[in-house]
C-alpha cells in the first residue's frame, strides 16, 4: 500500500494490549476494533507533534477521515501486545495520506492507509496550516 519508505524518525510507535471485550465469537480481534486501534495511534502522533485535538479544536480546525483502505494479515488475541507504527506519507493543500502497520512481536498483523481532510469545524474543507506542513518537513528532513 505504500510508496514512500519512512525514516525511523518520521514514524511514531503506540503499544496497546488487546482486551477481552474485544475479542469476536472466534476468540480473537473483531475486525472494527482495528480500527479503533489505528485511530488511538494517529490521535498520539497528532499530539506528540504539538497538534492534539484540543489543538485543533481550539483553533476551529479538524481532521475528518474521507477514505480507509485496511488490510488484514493475521489475527490477534487476547492479552497480546500490538505495536503501531504510524507515519504521515503525504501533505497535499488539504488532505494528508497516513500510513499504518500493526505489529505482533515483530510480524504485520494488519496495515491501514488513511486518507484525512482539513477542514473546520463545521466540515467545510480548509487548507493544512503551513505550521503543519512545515513540522512534516522538518520531520522528514532530520534523520533518525
Amino acid at each position: 500500500m505504500t510508496g514512500h519508505v519512512p525514516t525511523d524518525r518520521e514514524v511514531h510507535e503506540t503499544s496497546l494490549k488487546v482486551r477481552f471485550y474485544e475479542l469476536d465469537p472466534y476468540d480473537h480481534v473483531n475486525h472494527t476494533n482495528y480500527f479503533s486501534y489505528f485511530e488511538t495511534a494517529r490521535i498520539e502522533y497528532l499530539s506528540d507533534m504539538g497538534w492534539g485535538l484540543d489543538v485543533l479544536k481550539d483553533n476551529g480546525w479538524q481532521f475528518v477521515v474521507v477514505e480507509l483502505r485496511a488490510r488484514f494479515l493475521a489475527a490477534a488475541r487476547y492479552g497480546q501486545e500490538l505495536v503501531i507504527r504510524t507515519w504521515i506519507e503525504e501533505v497535499g493543500r488539504v488532505k494528508s495520506t497516513w500510513h499504518q502497520l500493526m505489529f505482533r512481536e515483530g510480524k504485520v498483523v494488519a496495515e491501514l492507509e488513511v486518507t484525512a481532510a482539513f477542514t473546520d469545524l463545521d466540515g467545510r474543507p480548509r487548507r493544512i496550516p503551513r505550521e503543519f506542513v512545515d513540522e512534516m518537513e522538518r520531520i522528514r528532513s532530520t534523520n533518525g
